[in-house]
C-alpha cells in the first residue's frame, strides 16, 4: 500500500528551492499567502494524513507539495514527542506554549548542513529565498502547532488524546527534524 501524497502537487505556487509555498489559513503574521477559509489547506492535509503516513518507512516524492508535507509531518512527530516527554501531562495551555516555542526555535532549512533530508531537497537559490523560506516555515509551524493542540485537546478533558499520543514514538521515514 503506497503512502498518501499531497493533493496540492498540481497546485501552481511559488517555490523556494524545490518546496512549494502554499497558501494557508492562519492567525499568525508572516509571508504565507492566505488561503480560502472554507477549503482545506496544507496544514489540514498534514493533520489528516499524519497518522496514516507515519506508518510508512518510505515515501516517494511526487511533487513540490510533498516536500512541504514531509517537513510538516516530521514537525508534528517532534511536537508529539515533546508533549509525551514532558515531566507531567501538560494542559492545553501548557502544550500550546511548549509547541509555540518549538515552532519559533531556530531550525535548519534545506541547504543547511544539519538539515536531515538534504539529499531530497535543493537549497534555496539566494539568501533572500532562504530567509523567505525560513519565515514561511516558521509561520506554518506556528499555525500547525496551534491546530495540533486544538485536535489533541478537542475532547475538553485537558489531557491529550491517547489515539494521537500513541504516535509519539513513531518516526516517519525513521527521521526527525530535531537536532
Amino acid at each position: 500500500m503506497p503512502a498518501y501524497h499531497s493533493s496540492f502537487n498540481e497546485f501552481e505556487a511559488r517555490q523556494a528551492g524545490n518546496i512549494s509555498i502554499l497558501p494557508i489559513k492562519t492567525r499568525f503574521r508572516g509571508p504565507a499567502p492566505i488561503a480560502d477559509s472554507d477549503q482545506a489547506d496544507i496544514i489540514d492535509e498534514t493533520l489528516d494524513l499524519f497518522r496514516a503516513n507515519s506508518l510508512f518507512r518510505n515515501f516517494e516524492i511526487k511533487g513540490p507539495a510533498d516536500r512541504i508535507l514531509i517537513i510538516l509531518i516530521l514537525f508534528v512527530s517532534d511536537c508529539l514527542f515533546k508533549i509525551g516527554n514532558a515531566r507531567t501531562v501538560p494542559t492545553a495551555l501548557e502544550a500550546s506554549k511548549m509547541l509555540n516555542t518549538l515552532a519559533v526555535d531556530n531550525f535548519p532549512i534545506p541547504g543547511d548542513a544539519n538539515f536531515p533530508l538534504n539529499a531530497h531537497y535543493s537549497p534555496p537559490g539566494s539568501r533572500m529565498d532562504a530567509e523567505y523560506l525560513r519565515t514561511y516555515l516558521t509561520q506554518v509551524r506556528q499555525e500547525l502547532a496551534a491546530r495540533l493542540v486544538e485536535r489533541l485537546y478537542a475532547d475538553g478533558t485537558n489531557k491529550p488524546n491517547k489515539w494521537w499520543m500513541a504516535f509519539q514514538k513513531r518516526r516517519f521515514m525513521n527521521r526527525s527534524l530535531a537536532t
